[in-house]
This record gives C-alpha cells, sequence and structure tokens, in this order.
C-alpha cells in the first residue's frame, strides 16, 4: 500500500475524538496526551477533527476561553429515568485550528476533581456522569449533522460510547458508516463504579445480553465492553493487563500493537486506513 501521507488518504476523513482527558485542558498523562497528539496529526494530515470531552470543574473556563454553545445547548437526556439538562461548551486549542466540545451539566462535572472525592474514594455517580457524557456527545453530534468516518475513544469515561452507539443508535442513520476505534489504557481505577450500574444502562432498552461483561464495573469490565462493541482497538499503554490481552484476542478484535511517541503517526493512519475503514 501507498504511503497515505503522499497521497493524502487521510484527507477530508471526518475523525471525532472522544476522550475522558486532552492537554491542554486537563494535566499530563498517558490518556490526555495522546488524545491530543493523535488529532493534532490527523489533522495535519487533513482530516476534519471534532473532540469532545467531559466539562470537569477542575478546567479554567477564563483561561481556556470555553464559552457555551446557545444552539446546541438546551436538551434534557434522561438517564435512570432523571431528566440532566445537557449543556455544550467550546473552545479552540491555541496554535492548532482544532475545535474541543464540552459535555457539561452542572450536577454530573461542577466538581473540583475528576473522579474522586478528597479522601480518593470513586464519586458513587460516575457510571451516571459515564452514561451521560456518551449520550451527550451523540446527541450534541447529531445536532452538528457531522457524521463521523471514524470515531475513536480515549479513557474509561468515554468507555460507554461504543456500546451505547451499536444498541441505543443502531437505528440512527448518521453513524450507520461510522468506524468505531478504542484506544486503551492501563490507567485503572481501583474499586467499582456502581452495583446498580447494569440497570441504568438497561433502562435506555440495552439488552442484558450485551451487558454480561459489565456484571462488575471495575476498570477492566468497561474496557471489555468498549473492545466488544468497537471496530479495532489500539494499545495506548506498553502495558495491558493479561485479562484485557485475552479478551482482545478472544474477540477476535483487529488491534494495533503500542506504538511509541515518535513514531505512532503513520502507523496509526495506517491502521485507520487498513484495518478499520
Amino acid at each position: 500500500m501507498q504511503h497515505p501521507n503522499k497521497d493524502g488518504f487521510m484527507k477530508d476523513k471526518r475523525i471525532l475524538y472522544v476522550s475522558s482527558e486532552v492537554v491542554p485542558y486537563l494535566p499530563e498523562n498517558e490518556t490526555a496526551n495522546m488524545s491530543f497528539e493523535v488529532s493534532r496529526e490527523m489533522h495535519n494530515k487533513g482530516a476534519q477533527i471534532r473532540i469532545f470531552m467531559p466539562r470537569f470543574g477542575v478546567i479554567n473556563e477564563r483561561r481556556h476561553q470555553l464559552h457555551e454553545v446557545i444552539r446546541l445547548s438546551g436538551m434534557n437526556l434522561i438517564i435512570n429515568d432523571m431528566d440532566m439538562p445537557l449543556i455544550i461548551k467550546v473552545a479552540s486549542i491555541p496554535k492548532e485550528r482544532m475545535q474541543v466540545y464540552f459535555i457539561d451539566n452542572d450536577e454530573y462535572f461542577k466538581r473540583k476533581a475528576l473522579y474522586t472525592d478528597e479522601d480518593g474514594k470513586l464519586f458513587n455517580d460516575n457510571d451516571e456522569r459515564a452514561i451521560f457524557f456518551a449520550k451527550g456527545v451523540v446527541e450534541t453530534v447529531k445536532k452538528l449533522n457531522w457524521a463521523p468516518d471514524i470515531i475513536h475513544v480515549h479513557g474509561w469515561m468515554a468507555s460507554l460510547l461504543p456500546l451505547y452507539l451499536r444498541e441505543y443508535y443502531k437505528n440512527d442513520p448518521l453513524f450507520s458508516e461510522s468506524k468505531i476505534v478504542t484506544s486503551l489504557y492501563n490507567n485503572e481505577f481501583e474499586g467499582v463504579l456502581s452495583k446498580d450500574m447494569i440497570e441504568k444502562i438497561k433502562f435506555d432498552s440495552i439488552s442484558e445480553e450485551k451487558l454480561k461483561s459489565l456484571t462488575k464495573a471495575d476498570h477492566s469490565n468497561l474496557l471489555k465492553i468498549a473492545i466488544e462493541n468497537s471496530d479495532a482497538v489500539i494499545k495506548g499503554s506498553e502495558e495491558l493487563s493479561d485479562e484485557i490481552e485475552t479478551h482482545i484476542k478472544t474477540t477476535e478484535t483487529p488491534a494495533l500493537d503500542f506504538q511509541p511517541f515518535d513514531n505512532f503517526t503513520e502507523a496509526y493512519s495506517n491502521f485507520y486506513l487498513t484495518e478499520v475503514l
């Protein structure tokens, strides 16, 4: 196959990046760095990029010039039979001419920590926050009427998105051609999100059959649900648990091995073009 860069195969491809964390809005780590870098590299190759992340309360709105997009805000999402208002904010990454959309809701995200309280205990509504984030991304993309060729998911807070696209939104024509890629990282959290998580997802008419891997809502099982509903996966960390490696093999999901940072651009774009699209 010819060199994608020379032939501009990525040009005008529409790629939706959905991540728990993205620099420069949150501190650097493997997930936040890669979410930004792969978006920038594909943008530089001529792809059309949109980035979505949660509007965590630790993000400085003034410094990063976030502003609410009134025409996109104002929807209510039903989460476990409750009406939760969806607020959409947007910012541009300086020098990159890339827009980042922030999924916001005061009840879920207006707090000065990402996932845990001051005692290091997981917030007891992290499961609902993940459902809200997944549905919020899809509803916003629908309002933008922007059909992505590739949806690339990073981070466990985004890990329900593939499931929701495959099940809850499976008849939506906007995503009928979209391919889903999930990057897997070993940024584990201790413990379990909620014993009621499956019931809350089932409220959205997603069958129990599709949720077998989530009987216990821990980090590994969230990744498994993402793997099962993705067209392909990328190993974003050099080492993943044996459990996850086995699940990739068992489900026969096409996988790209971990790529060193100085080398990932061609590997990712080749993977998109040969294994995904």
